[in-house]
């Protein structure tokens, strides 16, 4: 089989199989026919007259109003993934906030660097009456998981004949946290929480870590172990006694629900455990470095104009043209990457997928233009004040797989008629918006 043909069907088996939502007409439609028409598209190099036609709709669509008066400011991108060419392409070079679909480039280092199936580990360790719970980056440990951790340690508690203890957080696995280039100081504790390696059920607060540890103390107080004091901050010993641990999902499993939801506290984490892995500063200098270095020189994706400070996207001063967005998503989508950067595929939301940020709770792919791409469009969104973005991949008229990306700035009309623009882009894509 052609690398073309793997490739395709690489995309057609990471389509959305369970649930009515996405019963019936499908993002993978017919794997059959999309092998079959793989390869560039002639061998002159020339485009179908499917994407002909698409490319000239998209030509006069992106246009529309609701995006810009003149076009200027929206960046524009779509590839035939099987042989790459460009079908389209406006300003596509050009550098724009990119919002959330920098998360993007955060999973693509986050996955290369540390391995899908990389876990992050959470420990409780004793010391001279004092029990220290150490963060080791998991933002989905939860209240339920704080108490087995208590359980098993007042278990051994018990057994040692002690009975009160001390309690203590220890998160210096990151540095104290501070704001990201770009960040303004609203986004706490509404978008985002400051940066730490230890938190609880996914809250945002200004000290998750603490949050983390009174939880805990609750938790052996409700098992008959009397905690003296407040919970306070420190450092585990190296001699500490480890007593628990909580082992979290894989990095496979956090990509998938961190671009699924959008999730900037996760994005963050990830760029800092990637940044580690690396070998470099658990800080967002340390981690966009780490992802300026996966990206470039692993897969070689082009970084002219690319200006990354943070994880998450919500960085004001991030800018990313739409065809680096594209070529990271097609990055994906290579059969050779398929086991290392397929979880980005299965991450990205699913137009019409309720629990996703393509769902019909943000009122999305809902409008007369865009509403037959529900099921077909699997793509990473991103909002910020004057940034939206919409990138991902679908199957074309033809039946080959497209990858496109969408990036708008500082349109004054309202969010949902921006959103229902670029709904509309994607659905063009598709080629069911004709």
């Amino acid at each position: 089989m052609s690398t073309a043909a793997r490739r395709a069907l690489v995309l057609a088996a990471t389509a959305p199989v369970a649930g009515a939502m996405l019963a019936g007409p499908s993002f993978a439609a017919d794997k059959t026919a999309a092998a079959a028409t793989v390869g560039s598209p002639d061998a002159a190099g020339t485009l179908s007259d499917a994407d002909r036609a698409m490319a000239a709709k998209l030509g006069e669509r992106v246009n529309n109003p609701s995006l810009t008066n003149d076009g200027s400011s929206v960046s524009g991108v779509v590839l035939d993934s099987a042989s790459d060419e460009v079908i389209w392409g406006h300003n596509a070079s050009t550098a724009l906030m990119p919002a959330s679909n920098a998360k993007l480039a955060t999973a693509t280092a986050a996955l290369d660097e540390m391995g899908p199936e990389h876990r992050f580990t959470t420990k409780v360790v004793y010391s001279n009456g004092t029990l220290t719970l150490v963060g080791g980056g998991d933002r989905t440990l939860s209240s339920d998981e704080l108490g087995e951790m208590a359980r098993t340690a007042v278990d051994g508690l018990k057994a040692a004949g002690v009975t009160n203890v001390k309690v203590r957080i220890d998160d210096s696995l990151f540095p104290e946290p501070t704001l990201a280039e770009g960040w303004r100081t609203d986004y706490y504790d509404d978008q985002v929480a400051p940066v730490r390696a230890l938190s609880v059920d996914g809250k945002l607060s200004a000290d998750t870590a603490l949050d983390a540890g009174k939880v805990f103390a609750t938790k052996l107080a409700d098992r008959g172990v009397t905690v003296d004091g407040e919970v306070t901050r420190g450092t585990a010993g190296v001699g500490d006694v480890p007593v628990a641990q909580k082992v979290s999902p894989t990095v496979r499993e956090m990509v998938r629900t961190m671009l699924k939801t959008s999730n900037n506290a996760m994005a963050e984490t990830l760029l800092r455990m990637t940044a580690i892995e690396a070998g470099q500063p658990a800080t967002f200098e340390g981690g966009t470095a780490a992802v300026r270095q996966v990206l470039g020189e692993r897969y070689g994706i082009p970084l002219d104009n690319v200006v990354l400070h943070d994880g998450s996207g919500l960085s004001r001063a991030t800018r990313i043209p739409a065809a680096t967005i594209a070529a990271i998503l097609d990055n994906a989508t290579e059969p050779r990457n398929q086991y290392t950067l397929g979880p980005i595929l299965e991450g990205l939301p699913v137009a019409g997928e309720a629990g996703s940020t393509l769902g019909p709770e943000y009122a999305r792919f809902d409008d007369p233009n865009s509403k037959c791409a529900v099921n077909k469009v699997r793509a990473k969104t991103g909002t910020l004040t004057g940034a939206i973005a919409l990138s991902g991949v679908t199957q074309g008229k033809d039946g080959r797989w497209k990858v496109f990306s969408f990036v708008e700035n500082n349109s004054t009309a309202e969010n949902s008629e921006i959103t229902d623009a670029m709904d509309g882009l994607a659905a063009t894509v598709n080629g069911c918006w004709a």
